[in-house]
């Protein structure tokens, strides 16, 4: 098989930084007296939840789970490893989980079940890609950035076997 390749350019940066400025604005209206948790999802969030704090005016705490479900594999193997748990105690508190794209919902829907068994007050998602794809678990995005065609993308976090992350913009893949 050949190495990825990028195709074409799906989102750009400008368009992803209004958005996520949009989602900040929902989020600190919903939440201006609640100082919640984001919890970041390992990796492929990890650009996203810096530029959403960073246009975010209310204080926050941040945490991390990590859940894997493609391993080396560019198509997810429906078994989700959960290797990192957040450190923060969740009991009670207000829990924003920033997602990075919700593909077949599989992993999302498990790190909700897991971050329940926490006792959390509530918990609602913010993602920054969501897939139309058939067959797709219904797991809810309170906050979604963009809806996009069920094609592999990379860039502003997501990655092809741990390439391409660091690219500003959202860019389908040749070769995967």
């Amino acid at each position: 098989m050949s190495s990825p390749q990028l195709h074409r350019r799906l989102i750009g940066r400008l368009r992803i930084r209004r958005r996520v400025r949009e989602l900040a604005h929902q989020i600190a209206q919903d939440y201006r007296d609640l100082h919640p948790v984001l919890v970041g999802t390992l990796k492929g969030s990890f650009v996203f939840l810096a530029d959403l704090v960073r246009e975010l005016p209310i204080a926050v705490e941040i945490d991390f789970v990590g859940a894997a479900s493609y391993g080396p594999r560019t198509s997810s193997a429906g078994e989700v490893e959960l290797y990192c748990s957040p450190r923060l105690s969740l009991q009670g508190r207000h829990i924003i989980v920033v997602e990075d794209i919700i593909d077949t919902g599989i992993t999302l829907a498990q790190v909700l079940e897991r971050l329940w068994e926490l006792g959390p007050a509530s918990i609602k998602v913010c993602a920054l890609l969501r897939k139309r794809k058939a067959g797709q678990l219904q797991v809810e995005a309170h906050y979604l950035g963009f809806e996009i065609p069920d094609r592999f993308v990379v860039g502003y976090g997501l990655d092809c076997k741990e390439q391409f992350r660091h690219l500003p913009d959202v860019w389908t893949v040749r070769g995967v």
